[in-house]
């Protein structure tokens, strides 16, 4: 019997998170605006995101790891969204410090819950030749979310400038439509792995998985993790434009633009990683990458940052779905979610890390050298990975 490229779960869990990136993304423009106006320092947001993407990376960890030995997903895709879609309206209900911080957290830590299961989930929906178009259509449809919600939100503020606190309230209905959704799943759910009952939890566990897993897994996360630690905020790429002399419409614009190019490639991305091999469409992503991090050391001529962000587009569809499915296609299925939530606990502290890295090399030696850096780094990944790493396939039983 042939399995559907695209199954019925597969379709739902790419609607469930194009409604919840909506939710978040008409808020993201906003959200340093938001906070400024309510008193939060640059300094103090700065430290809220930090703590918020670290626990987020961190839980991701964690509930993978508890979701493979439990054996279920949905629980905590269900929460984990649920959690998120609450966070919003919770940050506009009032203004204190803490409580904001417990709110921005708790959107955090939602990602983290469900982040895993849901790949894991996604993986078990997939045969070993199309876990690249699964995992592209999957992240085709949360990001044409990241294009409806920054649309949203500049409607909204054309008419109601300066009123970013109903904004929040109204994010909550398409990020509870996302957990409406998930009603629609049933699971057949796995035997739970069979453990000592000495064995405890504890929110490190998933670092004894780098012991334990393939070495192949091992060779292809030391590359992933290089390219993150030089793989800064996206806010680098918009600051240095914005220094070129494009204006705030021109950002929102090119942003905009950069989402859709994201979303539109991810799907012919995945189908031609499954024809090609992942390995190689994730290798032609990097070079892409290098090409616009050399591009925005060597220009500054404002139209050239149309095609420097058009490739910039395709360069995020050939690699952040592809990595995923590489990464199942080389785990054990048993596996799944430990070994992609060990990869994304990582690389959220790569992240951090490298964003830091990026905005010292900045004020140090200026915005030329940062991308040149970022850009020499991931060659240096490219020749890595093409010598170190295959991208074989875990045969199912």
């Amino acid at each position: 019997m042939t399995q559907k490229l695209l199954s019925r779960t597969v379709w739902i869990l790419a609607l469930v998170s194009l409604f919840a990136d909506v939710a978040s993304e008409m808020l993201y423009p906003i959200m340093p605006l938001y906070l400024k106006s309510i008193g939060f320092s640059v300094l103090l947001i700065g430290i809220l995101e930090g703590v918020a993407q670290a626990i987020s990376g961190l839980s991701k960890g964690y509930f993978g790891r508890l979701s493979d030995r439990t054996g279920r997903r949905l629980p905590f895709i269900r929460s984990g969204y649920l959690l998120a879609a609450l966070s919003k309206p919770m940050l506009a209900f009032s203004s204190i410090p803490l409580w904001v911080f417990g709110a921005r957290t708790l959107d955090r830590f939602g990602k983290g819950l469900r982040t895993s299961a849901r790949d894991a989930l996604l993986s078990d929906e997939a045969t070993p030749e199309t876990k690249g178009r699964v995992f592209g259509f999957h992240r085709a449809m949360d990001t044409l979310g990241a294009c409806f919600g920054p649309g949203i939100a500049l409607v909204y503020l054309y008419f109601n400038p300066g009123q970013y606190r109903p904004l929040f309230y109204y994010a909550f209905v398409p990020g509870l439509l996302s957990v409406l959704l998930l009603y629609l799943l049933r699971e057949k759910r796995k035997p739970a792995k069979a453990l000592s009952p000495r064995t405890k939890y504890n929110f490190l566990d998933f670092l004894h998985y780098w012991r334990e897993s393939p070495l192949t897994y091992r060779r292809l996360l030391v590359g992933l993790l290089l390219f993150a630690l030089f793989n800064s905020s996206d806010f680098f790429l918009l600051l240095r434009m914005k220094e070129a002399g494009l204006n705030d419409t021109h950002l929102i614009g090119l942003y905009i633009l950069y989402n859709l190019i994201y979303a539109l490639s991810s799907y012919p991305m995945g189908v031609i990683a499954d024809r090609w091999g992942l390995k190689r469409v994730y290798l032609f992503g990097l070079g892409l990458f290098v090409l616009v991090y050399f591009g925005m050391a060597t220009f500054e001529l404002n139209w050239v940052y149309l095609p420097l962000i058009f490739l910039y587009g395709l360069f995020a569809a050939a690699t952040e779905g592809i990595s995923k499915a590489w990464i199942t296609n080389i785990s054990a299925p048993q596996d799944t979610a430990t070994a992609i939530g060990t990869y994304t606990a990582f690389e959220s502290i790569a992240t951090l890390g490298a964003s830091a890295l990026a905005g010292l090399l900045w004020q140090l030696y200026g915005a030329a050298a940062t991308f040149l850096a970022s850009g020499i780094a991931a060659l240096l990944v490219i020749l890595y990975l093409a010598l170190t790493t295959s991208s074989p396939v875990y045969r199912r039983a």
